[in-house]
């Protein structure tokens, strides 16, 4: 009898974990084989999730109405094999992040800061959703191809 497969641990940070790392994280264990498991933390949590991330995701068919915004402290008992920066602040802020082997950079804008009527605030942040969504698939196609080899 085989031993199952170590989970491979993913930590998106960004500044308030409210809207993008969220989404992210949503996304990741949406997306993602079941040998993948994702945490989002934040430098400064905001204290909530923006309304806006937990309707947009709600299209997907992801509900973050239960998620919290938390400190990356929360994480830090935790290891990972990568932490990925989704904001420039974050990357800034979180220069040393011991417990992840590899760091990557991903910056998406905040669409928290989108001004306009609802329906404009609301295509900010499908667009943010939908880039962070493309590149997680990219990226884990990318770690498929790897293991191919």
């Amino acid at each position: 009898m085989t031993s199952p497969r170590k989970k491979t641990k993913v930590l998106i940070l960004c500044t308030g974990n409210s809207c993008r790392s969220q989404m992210a994280e949503g996304l990741w264990n949406t997306l993602a084989p079941a040998d993948w498991a994702c945490w989002s933390a934040g430098s400064k949590p905001a204290g909530y999730v923006h309304p806006l991330a937990v309707e947009v995701m709600k299209e997907r068919g992801i509900d973050l109405s239960n998620n919290e915004s938390k400190h990356l402290d929360a994480v830090s008992t935790e290891s990972f094999e990568y932490a990925i920066t989704v904001c420039d602040h974050a990357q800034q802020a979180c220069p040393v992040i011991s417990n992840a082997q590899q760091r990557l950079h991903w910056p998406f804008p905040d669409p928290a800061d989108a001004v306009g009527t609802e329906e404009e605030k609301l295509a900010a942040f499908r667009a943010v959703r939908d880039a962070i969504e493309e590149q997680i698939q990219e990226f884990l196609m990318s770690c498929q191809a790897d293991n191919n080899r």
